[in-house]
């Protein structure tokens, strides 16, 4: 198919991009970038400067020069829909569409910057291996970088088959439910099938994004929703569970039964990036009980009236989840502070008024001890 034909062909409703979420919302939001005659593509790759789209005629090579900002969350991503020009070597994007949503994440280097892992997924598919021991305080911490993302967070527990006993699976299953109110919870095995089908019935209506850690199985996850071995699966040490990043960069595949995958590397590290309402979506409990509480600014740490409090004593509330809440909401301040100058100053006073009323209180104890 010629370009010029593949052009005449965005505008239909059949047209061979809507297996990879081209929808009219998009037929619209692209049409000033048809009326300049670029074409529409999705952008299935990155790496080193260079992009391979979808289009309509076709996967085509294209370079990134025209939109790679000093921002790093600007840059254009796996899932990006991009307006691409029809000719020349090399092609260009020349521009990407506004994203529905985006998966970012705070790099690991002194800068704190934010990364961008994907765009415009409609799914954060969360990979979570049960053959090692389930740590809650890393399921809530990607759940809040998904609910922050805009898109709707999905558990997959893989490796069903490695738990013998289904009671203890049951148990599991519940207790990551109890982690994750809100969020469906599926557990499956690649190697048996079992819950694969269900899985693809729920992602066949839009674009997922598989997250986790490396060893948590989603290349062989990804391999049993695309129905071929398509990313490379490299095995897992037996002795803790961890495996190698198998794939090492993001890829935007279609699968067979409707819906798109984008299959990310394993994440050593799943820092917060402006996440708070992420966070306060994960831990949507404490928000409740917290409408209870005496005085509207309170912090549950020790003031009258708490109602947070109350309910960790009467154990309706894990001292985890309190605990493990506290701790996001501070990663969460202290990345948004080292690039908001206002709030920095905001945090800088708050610290002055609660020293002042620290040493305020100490003193009045003092005279009244005398």
């Amino acid at each position: 198919m010629s370009f010029s034909s593949a052009s005449s062909e965005v505008s239909s409703a059949s047209h061979p991009l809507v297996p990879y979420g081209w929808d009219e919302g998009w037929d619209a939001e692209f049409a000033p970038y048809a009326a300049r005659g670029l074409l529409p593509g999705r952008v299935v790759r990155v790496d080193r400067g260079q992009c391979d789209v979808v289009t309509v005629g076709g996967v085509v090579r294209a370079d990134t020069a025209f939109v790679t900002p000093h921002d790093p969350l600007r840059v254009i991503c796996t899932g990006d829909w991009a307006a691409v020009d029809p000719g020349g070597d090399p092609r260009f994007v020349r521009e990407y569409l506004p994203r529905r949503t985006a998966f970012v994440r705070s790099t690991s280097s002194t800068r704190s910057e934010g990364q961008i892992l994907a765009a415009n997924a409609d799914h954060a598919l969360i990979a979570v291996s049960l053959a090692v021991e389930l740590d809650l305080g890393r399921i809530e911490r990607f759940l809040a970088l998904g609910w922050e993302s805009g898109a709707l967070p999905l558990i997959v527990l893989t490796k069903s088959d490695l738990v013998g006993d289904p009671a203890v699976l049951a148990h599991l299953v519940e207790d990551v439910r109890t982690t994750a109110p809100g969020v469906q919870v599926l557990a499956v095995s690649a190697a048996t099938g079992e819950g694969i089908e269900v899985l693809s019935a729920v992602l066949s209506g839009g674009t997922s994004v598989l997250l986790g850690v490396s060893g948590a199985g989603k290349s062989t996850l990804a391999n049993a929703l695309l129905g071929d071995d398509v990313m490379e699966v490299q095995a897992i040490r037996d002795v803790d569970g961890k495996g190698r990043h198998t794939t090492t960069t993001r890829n935007l595949l279609a699968m067979p039964g409707g819906g798109v995958l984008i299959d990310t590397p394993g994440l050593r590290g799943v820092g917060l990036w402006d996440a708070e309402v992420g966070v306060g979506q994960v831990f949507s409990e404490i928000a409740g009980l917290a409408e209870g509480c005496r005085f509207h600014d309170c912090a549950h740490v020790a003031e009258p009236g708490c109602a947070v409090l109350a309910a960790v004593e009467d154990g309706a509330l894990p001292v985890r989840r309190l605990e493990s809440y506290r701790k996001l909401l501070r990663e969460n301040q202290r990345i948004v502070a080292k690039t908001d100058a206002r709030l920095r100053g905001e945090i800088r006073r708050d610290w002055k008024r609660k020293g002042a009323e620290g040493r305020a209180a100490m003193e009045a104890k003092r005279g009244r001890i005398r």
